[in-house]
This record gives C-alpha cells, structure tokens and sequence, in this order.
C-alpha cells in the first residue's frame, strides 16, 4: 500500500510501486480527467501537480509519489471556477478537447508563481504541452485573461 492525497483526500493505494501515477489516478481513483497521450513525458496530456509543480504523471512512478500531495484537473476546482477554467471556456480554447487538462495544469503552476506573466513567459512555461488541434494562440489567449481576471 502507498499513501499518498490526491485533491485533498488521503488514499491508501493497493499497487506496484512502478505503476505510473497517470494509472492509479485514472483506474484505481477513477479521476479520468488525466489523459493519456504518449506514456514518455514529451507531450504534457498527463499533467498534474505534485506538491505544486506540475509533473508529467505517465512516467512518474507510484513509489515517488508516496506521502506527497497530489492536484489533478478535478482538484483544480471543484465547481470550475479557478480563473484558468473559466478563461479557457470564454477563450473556446478546446477543439478535441484531449490535451487541455494538461495545458490547464501546466498554466496553473505558471500563474502561481507569477501573476502576470508576459507573453514569452507563456509560451517559454507552456512549451512541451502539445495540442494536435494547434489550439495554441487561444490557450496564449485564455492564459493571459486568467492572469488579468484572475
């Protein structure tokens, strides 16, 4: 068993110490909003925070994860009301909609550290999150309402 909190709730979890996170999130504490997209870390479908970083969780294993807090895309918010969430929806950031709960993770741990970041600082904190749909300008876009609306 390997405790660790996953959006503020403690679990116990019954699996291999190497089962990547992405797995236990999505099988065993049935939160599906983590995707899997290429199961190496380079695309950024995966993303969740852990201790506030945002961490590809495809290749993060189970056993480095224990007694850490966990932040996935149902944690974020709970009635969708973080100033990212409402921003992609006013921006229709999503297309296919598949990557965004990385991309949404990835900007959140930009906007936490810093309140108004600049365009480059953007694309610089979102580079290695890929949208097949090339939602790019618009997820820039919603980015920069989150942090003035913010």
């Amino acid at each position: 068993m390997v405790a660790l909190t996953v959006n503020g709730q403690r679990h116990d979890v019954d699996a291999a110490p190497d089962t990547p996170l992405l797995w236990v999130l999505r099988e065993h504490l049935k939160l599906p909003g983590t995707k899997f997209g290429c199961g190496i870390a380079a695309c950024g479908a995966c993303t969740v925070h852990i201790d506030g970083e945002a961490v590809r969780s495809c290749s993060m294993p189970l056993s480095l994860v224990a007694g850490k807090s966990v932040t996935t895309i149902e944690g974020l918010s709970a009635d969708g009301s973080h100033p990212l969430q409402k921003a992609w929806i006013v921006e229709q950031v999503p297309q296919c909609g598949y990557c965004q709960s990385g991309q949404i993770m990835q900007a959140a741990t930009l906007l936490a550290v810093n309140k108004n970041p600049s365009r480059d600082d953007i694309v610089e904190h979102m580079d290695g999150n890929i949208c097949r749909c090339g939602t790019y300008l618009k997820i820039i876009s919603a980015i920069e309402r989150a942090a003035r609306e913010g």
